[in-house]
């Protein structure tokens, strides 16, 4: 069955770069970023684990821990982590996990059930292993990105995101096209104009059913 958006994210046990893992107890009660490259030692996924690592902060922030995976073992993860910080200037305090039997990349619907690695492979083989996903503290899938192989990842994207899942959630808020942190948010259908101002006092009706709200501060 394909993962869909509210779906709890599968759980898993897998070996890192920072040890063995069981998936949802790692997560705790923060955010997570889950984000897939199809093989070690590539030069578009070299700069973004470079400018993940350099973002790592900025993720903390946000009450959200980021993690790799690969279809490459432990072993090759570690010296490729010295391309990256060479690469990008910045420590990789994140683990990457280890995928070589391709578990994790089909418990996520990044590669057909019957896929498998033949011997001399390229990136090419795994070229669906490129997917991003942010899970939330209740293990339930909140974004799903897939990029083909030769277009980098945007992480102000991802973050952009992470702001506004963390501002919507528990809260009748949704954010507009373009919407970046600190400027009006929408509000939720299941409030009226009236309820809206009691809760978040100025309300802007632009038509009936789309009104703007300033955003809480986080």
């Amino acid at each position: 069955m394909s993962l869909r958006i509210n779906d709890i994210a599968p759980d898993f046990t897998a070996e890192t770069t920072q040890g063995p893992i069981s998936f949802h107890d790692w997560i705790g009660d923060s955010y997570a970023v889950l984000f897939s490259h199809p093989k070690d030692f590539t030069p578009v996924c070299t700069t973004e684990f470079g400018t993940a690592a350099r973002l790592a902060g900025e993720f903390a922030k946000r009450n959200a821990k980021i993690i790799g995976v690969s279809v490459d073992g432990v072993p090759d993860h570690q010296k490729w982590k010295g391309d990256i910080e060479k690469v990008s200037g910045a420590t990789v305090n994140f683990p990457i996990i280890a995928d070589p039997e391709l578990k994790v990349a089909k418990l996520y619907d990044m590669l057909p059930a019957d896929a498998y690695l033949p011997d001399g492979r390229t990136a090419n083989d795994t070229a669906t292993v490129r997917t991003t996903f942010i899970i939330g503290p209740d293990k339930k899938i909140r974004l799903m990105l897939i990029y083909p192989m030769s277009v980098g990842r945007n992480f102000d994207e991802i973050l952009r995101v992470l702001d506004a899942v963390r501002l919507s959630d528990g809260a009748p808020l949704a954010t507009p096209a373009d919407w970046k942190p600190g400027e009006d948010v929408i509000v939720g259908l299941s409030l009226s104009t009236e309820e809206a101002r009691k809760r978040f006092g100025e309300v802007k009706e632009i038509l009936p059913y789309l009104r703007k709200t300033h955003a809480p501060v986080a």
